[in-house]
């Protein structure tokens, strides 16, 4: 079986039952040792669960195919998904330092560090290994939606990271306000990762252009016609999570027959897709002698 066969739904199914297995552990790990930052852990990871859900949903959803209500897909709303995600980051770090301010000011005895460290650790192991999984499947399908649950997860490694070290400094030093002042550490490390999700995801929704790097690759296939006479201009792209949408205006010469520039229009179409899998391009072809075939390079076009 091909990756491009593998249904996305699948990774966020893992992703759900990592969240599970890491909340159980978290939650037995709080239990025996009475740590606020394990049970801030803990709450991270019911946000993981509830991240992972939505990102099920949205994958559905932007598998469906194109209707007449929606002509160019669901694509875009993994933005949305990937969006909340943020928010439930942001929400996760509110919850740890609501947990970890009174531990501040009145601090509590851990107990059975040992045992709890051991737990954590095979939870933290099991996020890490899947967070891996959803980055890799992410990049290789487009797919901002799995990108996102990944880097959510690896903000879970990153806190209980964190928690480890604060535990085992408190175990060590008996230095009970360790712990509250690591979980609050690594909450602040939350927020930001949480905020650049959602710049990323809000920029997305306002039709970002593709990667600079793409449409250099674009010009460069346009830019080998010139020879030929042919020009161009009004290029614009935008990206919806998995797919690429291009437009651009071909100027050739104006005795080509109508057969002459469809061709080339099929031939440049065809080598930006082969540049760029899961992209829908429309080219407009123009002749070049025309003053008017200037006026319409800007976004709207005067009467």
């Amino acid at each position: 079986m091909k990756h491009s066969d593998i249904p996305l739904t699948r990774y966020a199914w893992l992703s759900i039952a990592a969240a599970i297995i890491t909340i159980s552990l978290k939650a037995a790990a709080y239990y025996l040792t009475g740590s606020v930052g394990l049970l801030s852990d803990a709450l991270e990871s019911t946000v993981n669960l509830a991240a992972a859900i939505v990102a099920l949903l949205a994958l559905n959803l932007a598998s469906r195919p194109a209707n007449d209500e929606f002509t160019f897909g669901y694509s875009k709303v993994e933005y949305f998904a990937s969006g909340f995600e943020g928010g439930m980051i942001l929400l996760a770090a509110a919850g740890i330092i609501f947990s970890a301010v009174p531990r501040l000011f009145n601090p509590q005895p851990l107990e059975q560090l040992g045992l709890g460290l051991g737990i954590s650790v095979l939870a933290s192991l099991v996020n890490l290994g899947v967070a891996l999984v959803l980055l890799r499947a992410g990049k290789r399908h487009g797919s901002i939606t799995l990108e996102a649950d990944a880097r959510h997860l690896m903000t879970d490694v990153w806190t209980t990271a964190g928690v480890l070290v604060g535990m085992a400094l408190v175990w060590i030093t008996g230095l009970e306000r360790l712990d509250p002042i690591i979980a609050m550490l690594v909450a602040a490390n939350i927020l930001f990762t949480g905020y650049r999700m959602l710049v990323r995801s809000g920029r997305a929704l306002l039709d970002m252009a593709l990667p600079q790097e793409q449409l250099a690759s674009v010009r460069s296939i346009l830019d080998s016609y010139q020879s030929q006479d042919v020009k161009y201009h009004a290029l614009r792209s935008r990206q919806a999570a998995a797919r690429n949408f291009l437009a651009v205006h071909l100027l050739v010469p104006g005795n080509w027959t109508v057969r002459r520039g469809h061709k080339l229009a099929e031939k440049i179409e065809k080598q930006i897709i082969e540049a760029i899998p899961n992209t829908n391009i429309v080219t407009h072809i123009e002749p070049i002698e025309d003053p008017l075939s200037m006026d319409d390079a800007a976004l709207d076009r005067d009467a």
